[in-house]
């Protein structure tokens, strides 16, 4: 998770210590819904440490990942080597839109990715483009309601999403779960304790 609407500066500050800010482990929901899917190419968008992208590699994904710190590159390649696993590992801004290819991927997922709005938007068309048919886009963020809670994201209520937003988004998907979720992080220094988060799943036809 590196939220891109902060500066790059602040994110490899955070990751540039040896214990990795949001654990070694995936995202609960991450990991349950690919689980369910045969492997594939898999993009995660702001992948942060690698805790996810290591997580698939290891299940058998082609992955490739996308963040702007280069701390947090280094760690992703870190952990992948430490597990004996291969990642193509790129850093890049999200809002550029480099990475987006257009129906290339099986699985895309995007967890804790916050952005304001005109560039939410933005990326949410770009990947769910760049998923292949048949394909599912996953994704978990904070809602407006984690405002308050000690357990981690934005501080701003532009940067937290609503359901409606994302079926909005995602609208050229079919959208097969999109919900919000109390639940315990349990996810590192940085994302622990009780949270409201939102949940989609959807897929291309």
């Amino acid at each position: 998770m590196s939220v891109p609407s902060l500066p790059v500066e602040f994110w490899d500050a955070r990751y540039e210590s040896e214990q990795y800010a949001y654990g070694t482990e995936p995202n609960a929901y991450f990991r349950q819904q690919l689980d369910r899917l045969p492997p594939g190419r898999l993009l995660l968008l702001a992948e942060g440490e690698g805790r996810n992208a290591v997580y698939a590699a290891r299940r058998g994904w082609q992955v490739t990942a996308v963040d702007f710190s280069d701390e947090a590159r280094a760690k992703a390649q870190r952990l992948a080597v430490a597990q004996g696993v291969h990642l193509n590992y790129l850093v890049a801004d999200l809002t550029d839109l480099t990475w987006q290819q257009p129906g290339a991927y099986e699985a895309i997922g995007l967890i804790y990715a916050h952005l304001p709005p005109l560039a939410r938007r933005a990326v949410h068309a770009a990947a769910a483009a760049s998923l292949a048919p048949g394909g599912h886009l996953l994704l978990e963020a904070f809602s407006p309601r984690q405002l308050g809670l000690a357990s981690g994201g934005p501080k701003a209520a532009e940067l937290l999403y609503e359901p409606a937003d994302l079926a909005r988004d995602f609208a050229a998907l079919h959208v097969l779960h999109n919900q919000e979720a109390a639940v315990v992080l349990h996810e590192g220094a940085f994302h622990a304790g009780p949270a409201q988060v939102v949940r989609l799943l959807a897929s291309r036809s």
